[in-house]
């Protein structure tokens, strides 16, 4: 859920917007309502906060180089098997004339 912060400094905003115009009517209320349509608004769309988007950020960012740590071993043991598999078979047996 949007943090209220960023509804509330919406909404101061606005009203500076609207400050710079003399008294209407029905200011408060508009102001109210305006406020009112931020939060209804905000709550229908999936966002969320800026510390639950870092937080996951940082499980990427480990799971990333989890990943990396893990391919450059599977690599190496790749290698090291090729190299096992190409290097010739000593045969024990003797040579037969």
């Amino acid at each position: 859920m949007i943090h209220q912060k960023l509804i509330d400094s919406l909404s101061s905003q606005f009203s500076q917007l609207l400050s710079h115009r003399p008294e209407m009517p029905g200011q408060q209320e508009l102001q109210g309502q305006i406020r009112t349509v931020l939060q209804s608004s905000f709550a229908k769309l999936d966002l969320v906060t800026r510390d639950e988007f870092d937080a996951q950020q940082a499980v990427l960012m480990r799971t990333r180089e989890r990943l990396e740590q893990l391919e450059a071993r599977l690599a190496a043991l790749e290698s090291e098997g090729m190299a096992a598999a190409e290097a010739p078979a000593t045969d024990t047996s003797e040579p037969r004339d």
